[in-house]
């Protein structure tokens, strides 16, 4: 069987997702280039011998319009040759990258791929791509109701049973471990250099605050609170605010994908094999518990036990995503997201998939694991699972 490997994966630091934010100055096809560069200079590769790009973009309006994979990695410099697309699975969207790049591989479709992901939320604010349409309409016979991602975390936090104390303090260790790994210099690897207009660089997560606590999080008020919502569903007592909840972001992260003859023959290193994968669909109403059947559905195709794996990333869009996940499959807390999540490190939307996945590469690396999972809740009601295996 053909193997695919991960022989290298980079991401930017985040930006804040609004005008002013350190990368809000820098257009999203740019920063894509940024991490697709950086992969050709670490590796030495020569970008002529990748097959495809395939690059998550969940907001394809405005500047992330038009393919903007193709655009990004014409922008890098790659031969017109190295054709490139983007996809749309809403937050799991460069997730499905690294699953399609590894799939094709696998298939024997490429030799070598490009996962990728970007998202200027500065720049193409959620929403933008739903001006003049109604996109869930035709569901309106299925479905009684489709409400916010905020009420599918309300509704989670309700059916849990989480109280506003335990919401934001898995939030405040968020941060904290954040900011321990940065000090500790555990992103260095990851993080790769953005140059700005005004010729500064980037390389700090804008979005990590280290002075964060349960009591600083306690005064924040509900973002979701809706009288009409209250009446639909009063089981909801108001709890997730700013604080437990992911920010706006913007950023960019890529994953060198190829087979390990490929990568042999190229006298590349692997550091990841792309073990299994996973997706499902799930409840669009709650919409955010597709990490729950997703991770069931990988562990029984990838016949390791949950014991087996030695870190979870459970991408953090609110804390009660991960918080119900962990209370379902009895993990430790040490494992889940042990350097934090997108609470702190931000979550920019098409761009998280090889985020999060950069972060789990190097956590094995640096903690000598053997096993990583992955999952995220996406728009909809669906969820991608991956099992990572450092080699």
């Amino acid at each position: 069987m053909t193997h695919a490997v991960i022989v290298d994966i980079v991401r930017t630091a985040s930006g804040k997702g609004k005008p002013g934010g350190a990368l809000s100055g820098v257009h999203p096809a740019d920063l894509l280039a940024t991490v697709l560069t950086a992969l050709v200079e670490r590796t030495g590769i020569d970008p002529a011998l990748v097959d495809d790009v395939i690059a998550g973009c969940v907001t394809q309006a405005g500047d992330q319009s038009l393919n903007i994979g193709r655009t990004a990695l014409l922008r890098a410099g790659f031969p017109v040759s190295v054709p490139g697309t983007s996809i749309d699975r809403q937050c799991g969207s460069s997730q499905q990258a690294v699953h399609f790049a590894a799939q094709g591989v696998i298939a024997g479709a490429y030799d070598i791929a490009i996962a990728c992901g970007v998202e200027s939320m500065s720049r193409v604010p959620m929403g933008t791509a739903l001006v003049g349409g109604d996109p869930h309409g035709p569901l309106a016979g299925r479905f009684a109701s489709l409400p916010p991602q905020g009420i599918g975390a309300e509704l989670i936090a309700a059916r849990w049973k989480f109280d506003r104390e335990r919401l934001d303090e898995f939030s405040a260790r968020s941060h904290r471990r954040a900011a321990e790994t940065a000090a500790a210099g555990g992103f260095d690897r990851e993080i790769v250099p953005v140059t700005l207009p005004d010729g500064r660089v980037h390389t700090v997560d804008e979005t990590v605050r280290a002075t964060t606590t349960t009591e600083g999080l306690a005064g924040l008020s509900p973002a979701f609170r809706d009288e009409e919502l209250s009446r639909r569903y009063p089981e909801i007592d108001w709890m997730i605010t700013p604080g437990n909840s992911s920010p706006l972001t913007d950023g960019a992260s890529a994953a060198l994908i190829m087979s390990e003859e490929a990568a042999g023959r190229l006298g590349l290193t692997p550091r990841a094999r792309l073990h299994s994968f996973a997706v499902v669909g799930s409840d669009p109403e709650i919409m955010l518990t597709g990490p729950i059947p997703a991770t069931a559905r990988i562990l029984k195709r990838s016949g390791l036990s949950i014991d087996d794996i030695d870190a979870f990333e459970v991408n953090e869009a609110f804390a009660s995503v991960p918080m119900a996940w962990a209370a379902e499959f009895g993990v430790a807390p040490e494992k889940l997201n042990p350097r934090g999540g997108a609470i702190a490190l931000g979550h920019p939307l098409g761009g998280s998939g090889t985020r999060l996945m950069a972060t789990l590469v190097n956590h094995l690396e640096q903690t000598g694991g053997r096993y990583g999972l992955q999952t995220m809740c996406e728009g909809a009601g669906m969820a991608n699972a991956t099992v990572i295996e450092r080699l």
